[in-house]
């Protein structure tokens, strides 16, 4: 088979490449491009033709990538945003326009967006989709530069602290930030729990049992780092990746965990817990949203954006 060429190759299949390898499905990917289901499979075909590779693969209702497939992806998106940019770089108009968005945050943060998210592109950008995608670890910046998410929302400290001293240094940085704003860690518990009285002591609590939200999977966290710190431990017994889950966990076991304060509230099942103060200090957490630098000047990823940061002193005002 001869190389592929830009002079060889129709680049409208690399708008339906991206706009298929975001949806994963090719109903919703037709409906996003104004076209039918079989014009999509075939445009997928021809690709797959030219480039030599099946590309997605279906599995059970949906689409996933080959490894050429989430290879060739990255550059596609890139590639096709810098160049809409370019060529139009005022053109979002939310009313008309129709996108869509992939933005990876914890599920306490989806919790706290993604209704005000949800009403904004109901009422104001009814052509705008939007897809969270898992966070599931504390440095999201590959997830950004590969692609798959275009706007991350969480609490980065390692990330910021590395890129502020790249900056520092006079080294060009590929990512930019804003603080969204800032809340602090709990200690949950049901609400009969027997240290659900009083003041939670630092004996108590190292005595007691815990559930841990780790994205990594590491039965260890900031938590038992600050304990180390203090010549202190706690026994984690269960390790999850949600906060949702460790929450509803402790209503119905006599194990603590420790969630965002903010995120309490939104659970649905906050009456069932009890809220303590840590019996150490830690650090305020700081959310913030990360996004790459080559969707700086992307008028439809600034208004994503603007509209994340008026969410965010909607319900967290200073």
């Amino acid at each position: 088979m001869p190389p592929t060429t830009l002079r060889t190759l129709d680049l409208n299949l690399l708008k339906i490449f991206d706009v298929v390898m975001s949806e994963r499905n090719l109903t919703r990917a037709a409906h996003q491009l104004a076209l039918t289901q079989p014009a999509v499979s075939n445009a997928l075909r021809r690709l797959r033709e030219t480039l030599g590779d099946e590309l997605l693969v279906r599995k059970g209702r949906s689409l996933e990538p080959t490894a050429r497939g989430q290879e060739l992806w990255p550059a596609v998106r890139g590639a096709l945003q810098q160049l809409q940019a370019a060529l139009a770089p005022n053109d979002f108009a939310p009313a008309t326009s129709v996108t869509s968005f992939v933005l990876t945050m914890a599920d306490a943060t989806a919790a706290e967006f993604m209704p005000g998210l949800l009403e904004v592109i109901t009422h104001q950008a009814p052509g705008v989709s939007i897809r969270v995608v898992p966070l599931t670890t504390s440095d999201p910046r590959q997830l950004l530069d590969d692609g798959p998410a275009d706007l991350a929302v969480g609490y980065f400290p390692a990330v910021l602290t590395d890129l502020t001293a790249r900056a520092q240094t006079g080294e060009r940085v590929s990512f930019l930030h804003t603080l969204l704003f800032q809340s602090d860690y709990v200690c949950v518990m049901r609400k009969n729990h027997p240290l659900a009285a009083g003041t939670l002591s630092l004996d108590d609590y190292c005595a007691a049992r815990h559930a841990l939200v780790s994205f990594s999977g590491r039965a260890f966290g900031f938590i038992d780092s600050t304990l180390a710190a203090l010549g202190r431990s706690r026994r984690v017994v269960l390790t999850v990746n949600q906060f949702f889950i460790a929450g509803k966990l402790v209503t119905e076991s006599d194990l603590l965990t420790v969630l965002p304060r903010h995120f309490v509230k939104v659970t649905g099942y906050a009456d069932q817990l009890a809220v303590r103060e840590l019996p150490f200090v830690t650090s305020p957490v700081q959310v913030h949203a990360l996004w790459h630098l080559r969707l700086a000047e992307s008028s439809a990823h600034g208004w994503l954006r603007a509209q994340v940061a008026a969410l965010a002193k909607h319900e967290f005002p200073a």
